[in-house]
């Protein structure tokens, strides 16, 4: 098993459910917002997650970062193998998760509110129509899918280190 490629899952996986997490709390923080971009109401955002492949390998997002760090750039480039950033199939390609917010296509919410400054002549408001009780439990599972890919990465991690511990 190769580690490097088990933190690459864990790392897209962590990213994904970030972008869960992000539109959630977009979702909360706009359910009064009646009046956004295009003089509509603020419409709810919601993670498609779909495969995708990547280009960028686990070792040149490694080396980049021992570049950053400075003294830790000792090490034989040769000790790495050619492993990418997310390594399970997809067809003849190597990929990943991808996260992408997109505009919910549900339609908003009238409530009858006349003294709003939104309401139209019959006095109704036009809100978006974001269910907070939905939007907590699809939190919860995100933080949840969140912390399940830490776990992993973390044994990952604790693996490579037992494994380093073996050499010595």
């Amino acid at each position: 098993m190769d580690l490097f490629k088990a933190m690459g899952i864990s790392a897209s996986g962590l990213h994904a459910q970030r972008v869960v997490i992000d539109g959630i709390s977009m979702n909360l923080a706009n359910m009064q917002t009646t009046r956004a971009e295009g003089g509509e109401p603020y419409r709810r955002k919601r993670a498609i997650l779909s495969s995708s492949s990547f280009d960028q390998k686990f070792t040149d997002i490694l080396l980049h970062k021992l570049e950053v760090v400075g003294h830790l750039r000792k090490t034989d480039l040769s000790h790495f193998s050619e492993t990418t950033f997310s390594p399970w199939e997809v067809g003849e390609k190597k990929g990943g998760v991808k996260a992408e917010l997109i505009a919910d296509p549900r339609g908003y919410k009238m409530i009858y509110d006349p003294s709003h400054p939104d309401a139209d002549a019959s006095g109704y408001v036009l809100f978006p129509d974001i269910n907070p009780i939905e939007e907590m439990v699809a939190l919860l599972l995100a933080v949840r899918s969140y912390e399940a890919n830490v776990t992993a990465f973390n044994a990952a991690k604790t693996m490579a280190l037992r494994a380093l511990e073996i050499g010595r």
